[in-house]
Formats: C-alpha cells, sequence, structure tokens
C-alpha cells in the first residue's frame, strides 16, 4: 500500500499544529518528564471524607488512561476548605508553580483560579452556569483556557420541592439557606420563588455563611410549625452539612440536599448527581489536554444522570412514611 503524498503533508502539519498549540505538554511527555497537575478543591478541608473521595475518583480515572502519580505526572492538591481568602491564596500558588493543567472543584475554585491565570488549562468540575458566571462565552466552544464538567440547570430546584412535598405532604413553608457569596445560590433562589406556588408552599430564604449564622437562622425557622428545608448547594452548606442534618431533626423539619453525602450524614433526602462520577470524568479532559488539546475546543459537559436517595431512619425521627411510589425509584434507601 502506497501512502498518499497529500495525506502525509496534512497529517505533518496537523502534528506541527498541536506541537505549536500546547509545546510544553507534548515535549514533556516526549521526553518522559513528569506532567505537573494541579488540584483546588473549594468547599472540602483536607480532613474531608466527602473531598477525598472525590480526588480519590479523579486520580483512579487518570491511572485508567495511564496516568499515575510520582511517576509520570505529580498531583498536588489544595483545599480551600469554604475560605475565601484561602482560596485566592492557593489559587496564586498553584498558578505560581507553573503546572501543565489545573483541576477546579466547583465554582468556588474556578473563580480564583480564572483571575489569577488567563493562560494555564484549567478543567471544573461542578459548576452550574459557565456561561452566566462568565468563565467561558460558549458552552459548544470555551475558547479560552478553561472547559470542564458542569451540574445542572437551575430548574433543578423544582425536583427539590416536588420531593420535599412527596415525602412531607403537610409543609406549607420553605426555607432556602444559601451562601451570599455563592452564585450558584443567588441564582437558585429565584428559582424556587417562581415555582413554588405549584406546591402549595411560600418560600423564604436566609443567607449563612457560618455555623452560627445556621443555627440561628433555622432555630428562627423552625418557631413556626410546617416548616421544611431546602439546602443549597454551595462551600458553607457543605462544611456544616452534619450541623444541618442534625438541626433539621431537633427542630423536626424535612429537608431535602443536592447530595448523597449529606443525606449518609444525617440527611432526609437528596436529588442530584454523583459527583465523584464527574471527576472520574473529568480525567478524560486532563488526559486529552495532557496529550496536547487545547481546552478551547473541548466542550462544556453537563450531567447527564441524577440519583435519588432517602433516609429512612431520618424519616423515621421526623414521623415521616415515604409513599411505596416514591421509594420504588429511590437508587439509594439508607436503612
Amino acid at each position: 500500500m502506497q501512502f498518499d503524498p497529500l495525506r502525509r503533508r496534512k497529517f505533518i502539519t496537523l502534528l506541527g499544529g498541536a506541537a505549536v498549540a500546547w509545546p510544553l505538554a507534548a515535549r514533556a511527555q516526549q521526553a518522559g518528564g513528569i506532567q505537573q497537575i494541579g488540584v483546588l478543591m473549594g468547599a472540602f478541608a483536607e480532613s474531608d471524607p466527602e473531598g477525598q473521595i472525590y480526588v480519590a475518583a479523579l486520580r483512579e480515572g487518570l491511572q485508567k488512561l495511564g496516568w499515575n502519580d510520582g511517576r509520570n505526572v505529580s498531583i498536588q492538591t489544595r483545599w480551600g476548605a469554604a475560605n475565601d481568602e484561602r482560596r485566592r491564596a492557593y489559587a496564586a500558588e498553584l498558578v505560581s508553580s507553573k503546572p501543565d493543567i489545573i483541576v477546579a472543584g466547583a465554582t468556588s475554585a474556578l473563580a480564583p483560579l480564572k483571575q489569577a491565570t488567563p493562560t494555564i488549562p484549567i478543567v471544573f468540575v461542578g459548576v452550574s452556569d459557565p456561561v452566566g458566571g462568565g468563565f467561558v462565552p460558549s458552552l459548544t466552544h470555551p475558547g479560552g483556557n478553561i472547559t470542564g464538567f458542569a451540574l445542572y440547570e437551575y430548574t433543578i430546584v423544582v425536583k427539590w420541592l416536588e420531593l420535599l412535598k412527596q415525602l412531607a405532604p403537610q409543609v406549607t413553608r420553605v426555607l432556602a439557606l444559601y451562601d451570599p457569596s455563592n452564585p450558584t445560590s443567588l441564582a437558585q433562589l429565584p428559582e424556587i420563588e417562581r415555582r413554588a406556588a405549584p406546591f402549595d408552599v411560600h418560600p423564604s430564604a436566609v443567607p449563612v455563611r457560618n455555623g452560627t449564622e445556621i443555627e440561628h437562622a433555622i432555630g428562627a425557622f423552625a418557631s413556626e410549625p410546617n416548616g421544611s428545608l431546602i439546602v443549597l448547594p454551595n462551600p458553607v452548606t457543605a462544611v456544616h452539612h452534619e450541623l444541618i442534618a442534625a438541626l433539621a431533626v431537633k427542630h423536626r423539619l424535612p429537608a431535602v440536599y443536592a447530595y448523597r453525602y449529606q443525606v449518609t450524614s444525617g440527611g432526609l433526602a437528596s436529588y442530584g448527581i454523583n459527583v465523584a462520577d464527574r471527576y472520574r470524568r473529568a480525567a478524560s479532559y486532563v488526559d486529552r489536554i495532557l496529550k496536547g488539546e487545547k481546552p478551547a475546543d473541548l466542550p462544556i459537559q453537563f450531567a447527564d444522570k441524577f440519583e435519588l436517595v432517602i433516609n429512612l431512619k431520618t424519616a423515621k425521627a421526623l414521623d415521616l412514611d415515604p409513599p411505596i411510589s416514591l421509594l420504588a425509584r429511590t437508587d439509594e434507601v439508607i436503612e
């Protein structure tokens, strides 16, 4: 078989363009050097088991693609622990170390990284509205140094309201706990306001920045009957998820969350994505960028799988009896 000279020239041109676009990554790989991967976790502290699960999922995904920490990559993780100053400091530190790529855990980590570098490739995990948040100009063609794996549309609040009423039909009030510095929370609040009427609940919202404010907000809201909670996903509610779950039971407030770990630690129910799976999938973009592709050309991927988790022990403590029809479509029942 003869090799077509025209095809050969196109192939060489393609290779040359890739080398020019991302020369450092390509040369390091060809030379057998170690690629540098930075990871910034926004909500979790290093001691938090859930954050460790996410980083382990990223490492697992990378290993399946041939990237092993200490052999051909070096992974440096920083933990923001829901602290704005710490996140900004760690973002600057990671950028100054000039890694080949950085993985950003959620909006709270992506925001300071975007400010810190316009050139180092960034793959994010868990941003709800990448375009509306000003991180990328387009979902299909991100166009800069940022791409990644998004969460879901803000209309997911309808599912949370529906789940609340199925679990506790008697509720007529719902309190949304939100972080006033978190753009995702701020965007979800109007959706709750617009969507609450068909479920016969009156919505209200309280900003929380720490455990003390959470205790005060829940205690004050619980002074009147038929209340319930929607715990919006953000670094503050992530760090204090065990406190929120305990207070909800103490004040007999049915509560719905976005993530499974909030239910395994005592929360009533959650509807959302498998975050660890998103980190595992993010490894594919890290792999492609380290091999020479541009983040500008990798489309943003939204979650397409959701899971419903119900804690029957918590339901019993709240004198709730989840209907069989709901339990039948539950992905995980905790007893």
